[in-house]
């Protein structure tokens, strides 16, 4: 029997993040993995999902160019070809995960942890005895039950399709059904998104939506709201979907991609050998510290309900291992202004609270909204349109909103969120002088609000 100060169960961003940082602080780390080193960001979510966002944009490239002097033409686009190469750079980047690890001297095992008590795990009929337990195992596509479903792909295979489709139906309004409506249509797949709800990203301010719907339908994207689909079967043209609009037309797609949430990853755990609790929606309960009921266990990353973004999963990690073995009293994570992108077509960037949550949380504020035509866009002769957004506090002058749609909104918004995360206030903004052309500089040029809200 082996024994550890540590064992973690899963090998993403968090897992990774604490086995490396334990490691370096002098513990005995074991790492255990039965899918991929680097979790689902590196492997299935937003490394190859950028991309493709990045490999689809040259469409639009190409369309663009005539106005710049060039004659370009699109001369057909090799799926197998851009498959394979991300398939390449995943690899590149899973030998980097197990470098970091050896170079740690976290030793790592391949399978399916099991925890057999709150010291034990056993893994390929190896029983690991520890100190400590880390659960990071993240989450997994849900799959709802409707009849059929097994004809559908989750975002675990899409991106690895044997050809890329003519036709693909999208189920989902969040950010991996919203990007990857983006991904097809620019690769040129007759795409239609479809969402249960009244809108898209619901969690997002609503102008911004707004905005971006409408250019994902200037761009081709069948866009259906309040839309519900009732099941799939297989004909002889494709695969179709019934709804629940009988009046609507038949629908038939070649593929159909379910992205309709993620669940916690902990089926087949063994967490009922222990007294970890889980809530209704199946993620771990954690307490301070990262800790679960059971005390010599803790959990970091999605598969406990924090926010699903790798770099709050390596912070989480980092906090943790700096708690349990460089004497941090505490692993204590700021949440407060985090800063998000949805990789879409125009990007979606977000920080702080939007419009809507003014009015629910009973604030008062000044809004200021800046609505233009990117200046690519001059000689492109494309319409598409960029919005940048402030909420300020009326009170104290204090920013309590930032938001965008732009290309590159991700780049423009780091800086901003170190910016706010310091204390900024507009005066701030106002007093700051901006790099010119460039799109970034609305946020430091907008003076008058669009319109005053709230209490």
């Amino acid at each position: 029997m082996s024994q550890y100060d540590l064992v973690v169960i899963g090998a993403g961003s968090g897992g990774v993040r604490a086995a490396r940082m334990a490691a370096g602080f002098g513990a005995k780390v074991a790492v255990i993995e039965d899918r991929y080193l680097g979790g689902t960001c590196v492997n299935v979510g937003c490394v190859p999902k950028k991309l493709y966002v990045y490999g689809s944009s040259f469409s639009e490239s190409i369309k663009d160019a005539p106005g710049y002097g060039w004659s370009a033409s699109n001369n057909g686009f090799d799926w197998a070809r851009l498959r394979d190469n991300k398939t390449k750079e995943i690899n590149r980047l899973n030998n980097i995960y197990e470098k970091l690890l050896d170079d740690s001297k976290a030793e790592l095992f391949n399978g399916r942890g099991l925890i057999v008590d709150p010291h034990t795990v056993e893994v390929d009929n190896r029983i690991l005895s520890t100190e400590r337990i880390l659960i990071a195992t993240g989450g997994w596509p849900r799959q709802p039950e409707l009849p059929g479903i097994e004809l559908t792909k989750t975002s675990n295979e899409i991106f690895d399709l044997e050809t890329l489709p003519k036709r693909i139906l999208i189920v989902g309004g969040g950010y991996i059904a919203v990007e990857f409506a983006g991904i097809f249509a620019g690769l040129g797949v007759e795409t239609t998104l479809s969402y249960r709800g009244p809108n898209l990203l619901k969690e997002f301010d609503r102008e911004i939506v707004g905005q971006l719907i409408e250019e994902m339908e200037a761009k081709g994207i069948d866009v259906r709201l309040n839309h519900r689909l009732l099941g799939f079967e297989r004909i002889s043209d494709g695969i179709r979907a019934t709804h629940s609009n009988q009046e609507d037309d038949e629908l038939v797609y070649d593929e159909v991609l379910m992205a309709v949430g993620r669940l916690p990853n902990t089926a087949g755990l063994g967490l009922e050998n222990t007294k970890v609790t889980t809530r209704d929606d199946g993620t771990i309960e954690v307490f301070d510290n990262f800790q679960t009921r059971d005390p010599s266990i803790y959990a970091v990353g999605d598969v406990t309900g924090s926010m699903a973004l790798t770099p709050v999963a390596l912070a989480e990690g980092t906090a943790l291992a700096r708690h349990l073995f460089d004497g941090v009293e505490s692993a204590k994570v700021d949440y407060g202004l985090i800063p998000t992108t949805i990789f879409s077509q125009p990007n979606v960037g977000t920080l702080g609270i939007s419009e809507e949550e003014v009015t629910t949380r009973g604030l008062h504020a000044k809004v200021f909204v800046s609505r233009f035509r990117p200046m690519k866009h001059a000689l492109s002769g494309r319409q598409e349109q960029s919005i940048f957004k402030l909420i300020v506090d009326a009170t104290n002058d204090t920013i309590l909103g930032l938001h965008l749609l732009a290309p590159d909104a991700g780049e423009i918004l780091q800086g901003f969120a170190v910016a706010l995360k310091a204390g900024a206030t507009k005066a701030d903004f106002d007093r700051t002088i901006g790099i010119h052309p460039t799109a970034a500089e609305e946020f430091v040029t907008m003076r008058e609000p669009t319109r005053v809200i709230g209490a």
